[in-house]
């Protein structure tokens, strides 16, 4: 019976759910989603509705106004909460203490790896043609390489990051 209600209703609840999104400012996926819980919800409570193409429509609409309720209410950040891009200090010494951290252990890896690295990290923004001209290695082979190296990288950082954060 779910099955052939939300089967029934699909196509008409995409179609209200497009034609209300844009006025509510929200997508119409989100509407859609709404909508299937609201009748999932009523479906567990009262039974399907008596109407299901009248009942769809009045709760589309219900959640349009709800949506626009909501976004009327919400404010934007000043700034990004998780912004980074801030220049005090503290940041500015801590992302100097991980860069000079990361460089020190790529100086350490075993073999071609260091210069891999760092041409992977160079400020150029080197392609990979670019990376296996200047090691003289195929392009083909870079790949793995670079994985080989990262792999290495990881092992090499793993047990200074852990005795770091273990100090608390």
């Amino acid at each position: 019976m779910t099955h052939d209600l939300v089967t029934a209703l699909h196509p008409l609840l995409t179609a209200e759910a497009s034609a209300e999104a844009y006025a509510c400012g929200g997508e119409p996926g989100d509407l859609e989603q709404a909508v299937w819980l609201r009748l999932l919800e009523r479906l567990e409570s009262d039974g399907p509705p008596p109407d299901p193409q009248g009942w769809l429509r009045k709760a589309v609409r219900a959640e349009a106004r709800r949506s626009r309720r909501t976004t009327r209410l919400e404010r934007p950040y000043g700034a990004e909460p998780a912004d980074d891009t801030r220049s005090d200090p503290e940041q500015h010494v801590l992302r100097a203490a991980r860069y000079r951290a990361l460089r020190d252990a790529v100086r350490r890896l075993p073999g071609r790896c260091p210069r891999l690295l760092d041409a992977l990290l160079s400020p150029k923004d080197l392609t990979y043609r670019e990376i296996a001209g200047e090691l003289g290695i195929s392009q083909g082979s870079l790949g793995p390489e670079r994985s080989r190296c990262l792999g290495c990288l990881r092992r090499l950082l793993t047990p200074e990051v852990a005795s770091r954060e273990a100090r608390g």
